[in-house]
């Protein structure tokens, strides 16, 4: 129930990659939009600002000129003078509600009244033609502020002037939101028909995967067959590919454990059915000499067995897939190969075989597995030793090229025709009846030198015997 409990946590939590990729396009989209929506507002606020600042100059200009006219012409204006030619521009231009302010400097005309003093001082007879411009609130309106000073010119009795503009840009701001508002509703439009759509090619993008979820999910677990998807996108595909190499491995796989588990209980009937044959024998037997020689042939067909079963374990080991589970490490071929040499010469002398091992090369260093590549040469050494007539010679001899090492074990009995020499490699295959052989030591020999990506054959020597040629790359790669 825990463990069920934790699954639906695991289940809820799970992220909709529909959900990943509508939220990861359809909110940087959003983002860009209102940007782009605050951008042109700012744009548009800052030319609204321009044209105001430059209306504000002409209408100061304009009365700041008006006041050195009257004094070129030696007839001083007056403020009435002034406020008529402002009235008279306000009307003309039409630019909404604008107030204003001007001060001369010898005191003549005063008119209005400034946000801020107009001080006529050195400081600021020094800043000729000086123009400041700010936006400020006023009564919660928006207004747009233009200080400007006209230096004059006493040699012309022309006094300086000061002038204050001020325009009310509230209308214009409302104008400008309202702009705004009417190009979000077509904005907002697009946005929903955008979102439809984009929901819509994600769907349908994803229709493929969903069919190959539908497909793995009603899957009985027994059908390793190939997944097929009509027109589906590349990468769609590829997974598919993938899937389907992972259910033909797994088939294959399958049909070999099928196959060997086939081939172990046939190989395994005969002499478990001959040790209870020899043992039920053993129990009627009435004299020592008869039980004793009755309980010879069961050991015999013990050991038999167990050197059976050994094969069989060991064929399984280095069987594809099998290899998970063991380790490769780094190790010297050249020290295994002498190593293993010397450990089977008491065999070979008993035997009566001359077995000789020619190290041509003092360290040979691989990554493997020692119990398996130990398992490979004892079975090529044994069976040398085995199947030569007595007073033959088997010789062990190690070499190396540039990129490999190769291990021949050569003998020189009567050799193996060229119509068996891959047969032999076949399972429980045995071109001699004779023995208590189970035809599974060169099947193993191919599947340990296979398991380290490494090839194996059977040549003929000369003047007549067999070389048992076995080629390991250097520098192998733990799988």
């Amino acid at each position: 129930m825990k463990n069920n409990n934790h699954w639906l946590r695991m289940q809820v939590t799970k992220r909709s990659l529909q959900r990943q990729i509508l939220l990861w396009t359809v909110l940087p989209l959003l983002a860009l939009w209102l940007a782009g929506a605050a951008v042109i507002y700012q744009v548009s606020f800052h030319f609204v600002n321009e044209r105001s600042d430059a209306y504000l100059s002409r209408f100061a200009a304009s009365l700041a000129q008006q006041v050195a006219e009257g004094a070129k012409a030696k007839h001083p204006v007056s403020a009435l003078d002034i406020e008529t030619r402002a009235q008279l521009l306000l009307k003309t231009a039409q630019e909404g509600q604008v107030s204003y302010a001007l001060s001369t400097s010898d005191g003549q005309i005063n008119i209005g009244v400034p946000r801020q003093p107009l001080v006529f001082d050195g400081s600021t007879a020094n800043n000729l033609a000086s123009h400041a411009f700010s936006s400020v609130m006023h009564r919660e309106q928006s207004h747009r502020l233009m200080r400007a000073y006209f230096p004059g010119n006493p040699n012309l009795q022309q006094p300086a002037v000061w002038v204050e503009v001020s325009k009310n840009l509230t209308e214009q701001t409302q104008s400008l939101h309202q702009y705004m508002y009417r190009m979000a509703l077509p904005l907002v439009l697009m946005m929903g028909i955008v979102s439809v759509l984009i929901w819509y090619g994600v769907k349908n993008t994803l229709r493929p995967l969903i069919s190959l979820k539908q497909m793995v999910e009603t899957r009985q677990a027994q059908d390793l067959s190939p997944l097929s998807l009509a027109d589906a996108p590349e990468e769609i595909d590829a997974l598919s590919n993938a899937l389907n190499q992972l259910l033909a491995s797994t088939e294959e796989s399958i049909n070999r454990q099928r196959r060997f588990i086939a081939d172990a209980a046939h190989q395994l009937r005969t002499p478990l059915a001959g040790l209870k044959s020899q043992t039920e024998l053993a129990m009627r037997e009435n004299s020592p000499e008869g039980l004793r020689d009755r309980l010879n042939m069961v050991h015999t067909s013990a050991t038999r067995s167990i050197h059976l079963v050994n094969q069989l374990l060991t064929l399984a080991r280095s069987e594809p897939g099998s290899l998970n589970g063991i380790p490769k490490v780094k190790m010297d071929l050249a020290r295994l190969v002498r190593d293993l040499t010397g450990e089977l010469v008491p065999r070979a002398l008993a035997a009566r075989i001359d077995l000789g091992c020619d190290c041509l090369v003092q360290e040979a260093w691989i990554e493997g597995n020692s119990a398996l590549l130990r398992e490979l040469f004892i079975n090529l050494v044994e069976n040398a030793i085995k199947y030569i007539p007595r007073d033959g010679s088997v010789t062990v001899r190690l070499t190396e090229t540039p990129t490999q090492y190769v291990v021949d074990v050569e003998d020189n009995g009567e050799g193996i025709p060229d119509a068996d020499k891959q047969r032999v490699f076949e399972r429980f295959f045995r071109r001699e009846q004779t023995g208590n052989g189970c035809g599974l030591g060169m099947a193993i020999v191919r599947e340990i030198v296979e398991r380290h990506s490494g090839t194996v054959e059977l040549l003929d020597a000369v003047p007549h015997g067999l070389i048992v040629h076995v080629v390991l790359p250097k520098n192998l790669i733990s799988s």
